[in-house]
């Protein structure tokens, strides 16, 4: 696969060419992470952009790549916690339903997305019914196995935290016993070209973490040695 960076000046921002599948002549931004050890590109290339191409939608044969993704996540006791409802945005109206329980803020740029996914965590272990404590954890891990998979197949995957709980249980019918993590956007890129200015700038942000130092420690709490 052919493809091409191109600076911002001043920036450590990126436009992105690739050549794969419908996504041709056309460049869309990348902001890879600017590790302080080297890390695998799909990784590094992970990011939450809000510019969706609203005409371009995600393939069957793409959409059951990402839930296969999802599918080999790790799990404590190989339980497999996690409980996915996809919504198709080909399925207007359930799709609408779901993009309208997001906050106001997110229904602004996830309208574009072709596709939204909720996660669910099973609050119980399947064979005893007993707490798992580790369920939110395990269907995080299964979420960002989505995002990695997305990223690698050139599409955009963002995880959102603000959405209306209690509405969406009810109008999609959810048990009790399911924890609602997060509703993930995926769809194609948005061509450089066509971001409007506001949202260009929020895309060009840097993206920011803490250094190393700060969230490791060695062989107690407190003690920093990296």
């Amino acid at each position: 696969m052919e493809s091409l960076l191109i600076k911002f000046e001043g920036s450590e921002n990126y436009l992105y060419y690739r050549d794969n599948f419908k996504y041709k002549d056309t460049f869309s931004m990348k902001k890879p992470a600017i590790t302080e050890q080297p890390i695998h590109s799909i990784l590094a290339d992970r990011w939450s952009s809000r510019a969706y191409d609203p005409t371009q939608f995600v393939s069957q044969e793409l959409l059951l790549s990402l839930m296969e993704a999802a599918r080999w996540s790790p799990s404590c006791m190989g339980d497999q916690p996690w409980q996915f409802i996809v919504f198709n945005k080909k399925d207007a109206t359930p799709w609408t339903q779901a993009l309208n329980c997001l906050s106001i803020g997110n229904q602004n740029w996830a309208m574009d997305a072709s596709i939204l996914i909720l996660a669910c965590a099973h609050q119980n272990f399947s064979n005893n019914e007993k707490t798992n404590r580790w369920g939110q954890y395990d269907t995080g891990a299964a979420s960002e196995n989505i995002s990695l998979q997305a990223t690698s197949l050139g599409l955009v995957a963002h995880q959102m935290g603000g959405f209306d709980v209690e509405k969406t249980r009810q109008l999609f019918q959810i048990p009790s016993q399911y924890d609602l993590m997060s509703f993930i956007a995926i769809g194609y890129p948005l061509a450089i070209e066509k971001v409007n200015a506001e949202a260009l700038a929020k895309e060009k942000e840097p993206r920011k973490r803490k250094p190393l130092r700060e969230i490791f420690y060695t062989n107690q709490w407190g003690e920093q040695s990296l």
